[in-house]
């Protein structure tokens, strides 16, 4: 049966850093704007609630952590998010109310530990699935744990399978390839690479695992941080931390949104499901062109807590 046309969107916008009931507050209105317009999808940044922390150090040397990183690391815990909370129960209502199905990038704390997290919202408001990015990068380490194969979810909806993967996680080709085995249509990358070389590897992806690629990065400047932020970059409040870069791919390759670096905007495009059926006439990397013979892939999906209670060791 084919599918109808999907009207779908980057959003492209800057969250508030350290503030996360304004950063709600702004989530919340850029969903509303979503319906006004129709959207069906809406594919926001990664990290958008609980913030970047784009140029801090958090005081951290090797051999040594200054007492004001510990500080600076309590502030930016005290902006993460429980899931599920009370933020995401506000956001899957708005979702409810828009119709919309969507994709954010939060900051999920779950005990002493935050995660770098995209959740995946129904247009019922349900939250349909959590990724925690399982390789933060560089410095990144220093504040977000690592996620594990549990939490790899593609979610069928009615507008395709759906599902996630944040920023250099897309640099993972064994990554890459689970979603593809797992059929993700609708192939969602939160991010806050904003470098020209971004696209590229979006419609690499695309034309890989012939699906749409929506991503979507923040514009954000150094005044959107506290006065107070030790940004090592710049402390000129207009000095443009990170430029956008927001894109849509199709199945082909072909590029639907172009990266738009000229601050915050919502960015739309109409999908048809079917390109996707076209693409996979001459290459289903996870099908006909496999050789499962010479490669093959295993995905541990099991949760690894640090501990196990009630299991009984060997004799």
């Amino acid at each position: 049966m084919q599918r109808e046309k999907i009207r779908a969107a980057v959003v492209q916008a800057g969250s508030i850093p350290f503030d996360t009931a304004a950063t709600m507050d702004k989530a919340l209105g850029l969903v509303a704007r979503c319906a006004e317009r129709g959207i069906e999808l809406a594919v926001f940044p990664e990290a958008f609630l609980g913030g970047y922390p784009k140029g801090i150090t958090f005081g951290a040397l090797v051999g040594a952590r200054r007492p004001e990183g510990r500080e600076w690391f309590a502030r930016y815990a005290a902006a993460a998010i429980a899931v599920p909370g009370p933020e995401t129960e506000a956001f899957g209502q708005a979702c409810a109310r828009a119709r919309l199905h969507a994709v954010i990038g939060v900051i999920e704390r779950d005990g002493g530990t935050l995660y770098c997290t995209a959740l995946l919202f129904g247009a019922d408001g349900a939250l349909l699935g959590r990724h925690r990015k399982l390789m933060p990068t560089a410095a990144e380490r220093l504040v977000w744990g690592y996620g594990d194969g549990s939490t790899l979810p593609v979610v069928d909806t009615p507008l395709g399978r759906l599902g996630a993967v944040i920023c250099w996680e897309n640099y993972m080709p064994m990554l890459r390839m689970a979603m593809y085995a797992k059929g993700v249509e609708l192939y969602c990358a939160p991010t806050a690479d904003d470098r020209d070389t971004w696209l590229p590897s979006m419609q690499m992806i695309a034309l890989e695992g012939r699906c749409f690629v929506l991503s979507a990065c923040q514009h954000v400047t150094r005044g959107a941080y506290p006065d107070d932020y030790p940004c090592e970059l710049s402390n000129d409040p207009s000095f443009v931390l990170m430029r956008g870069g927001s894109c849509i791919v199709a199945p082909l390759g072909g590029v639907l949104v172009a990266p738009h670096f000229e601050g915050e905007a919502i960015l739309e495009a109409e999908l048809d499901p079917q390109e996707i059926v076209r693409g996979k006439y001459d290459f289903d990397v996870a099908g006909h062109y496999a050789r499962p013979d010479v490669f093959r892939l295993s995905v541990n999906e099991a949760a690894q807590p640090p501990v196990a209670f009630g299991v009984r060791g060997s004799d």
